[in-house]
């Protein structure tokens, strides 16, 4: 199933070239307490909400997709988990390319872990990215990922085990200021961190260690490579990111980006696309 948020928090259900408006549906989702729990109720409710989807959907109003603007699937994680350096060509243009590594001695994730984005840097793909002011002359560039969606607590969990925590997959940006900062400062700025279009669950992905994924800036490929190229695969980014980090329903796992990464400007239009998902069209502007 492809669950999509759009426009005012409207709950959509992809079919094709249309969103089914199944916002009715939420109603199995619990009203807000406080405290608040942690994580995504949406999320943590899903197997419940995608019985009501499918109970609500005949004769709901549909929607082109062109015509709606879709936010991020997952309204409220406690974490954006990202990982670094996590495809040996990328590392290996991070080496050779001063305006990436900026004099440091770039290493794999095995040394760096995994690192956290601010959850206020989440957006969806009609929201578009802004530029922050802060760049001055520094470049700022795309890194397309497959995004892992958490569905249950974890904690300590094998990596065997992994995939059972998994809601589903959607397409991620991590956008990067190049600098000499700590990573959670240079990628948490607003916009910093795009989910989209939908969110799409396990059964209609596949295998995910096998899933082609590109973008283009302004009609150009840029990137473009396969997650069997992974060095740390999304069953032991599980397994590392809970053996610290408790995880919660929504909770969202970037898996790293390969080569290819480069500057965006204002005016420029990305589009990122991985098999079995779809793709995302998001305008980059400054702010």
């Amino acid at each position: 199933m492809k669950i999509c948020r759009f426009n005012d928090d409207r709950l959509g259900l992809v079919e094709g070239d249309e969103i089914i408006d199944v916002s009715p549906a939420l109603d199995v989702v619990p009203a807000v307490r406080w405290p608040l729990p942690h994580g995504d109720l949406l999320i943590a409710h899903l197997a419940e909400l995608i019985r009501r989807i499918e109970a609500v959907k005949a004769g709901a109003p549909r929607h082109r997709i062109a015509e709606v603007r879709l936010k991020s699937p997952v309204a409220n994680p406690s974490k954006i988990i990202a990982a670094p350096v996590n495809y040996q060509k990328h590392i290996d243009e991070s080496r050779a390319d001063p305006g990436i590594h900026f004099g440091s001695d770039v290493k794999a994730i095995d040394h760096y872990g995994v690192f956290l984005k601010s959850s206020t840097s989440l957006v969806g793909p009609g929201d578009g990215v802004a530029l922050p002011k802060v760049l001055g002359d520094r470049r700022m560039d795309h890194e397309v990922e497959v995004a892992c969606i958490i569905g249950r607590e974890a904690y300590r969990v094998s990596r065997a085990e992994a995939l059972d925590y998994v809601a589903g997959y959607t397409i991620g940006l991590d956008m990067s200021v190049r600098g000499t900062e700590d990573r959670s400062w240079r990628k948490s700025f607003d916009s910093a961190a795009v989910l989209g279009p939908w969110l799409v669950t396990p059964d209609e992905v596949g295998d995910p260690a096998d899933l082609d994924f590109s973008i283009e800036v302004n009609g150009t490929v840029r990137q473009a490579s396969n997650t069997k190229y992974l060095i740390f695969d999304i069953p032991r980014l599980i397994e590392y990111a809970s053996a610290t980090y408790r995880l919660y329903p929504g909770d969202v796992i970037l898996t790293g980006t390969p080569e290819g990464v480069g500057p965006v400007a204002p005016g420029d239009v990305m589009v990122a696309r991985v098999r079995n998902i779809g793709a995302m069209t998001v305008a980059v502007g400054s702010n």
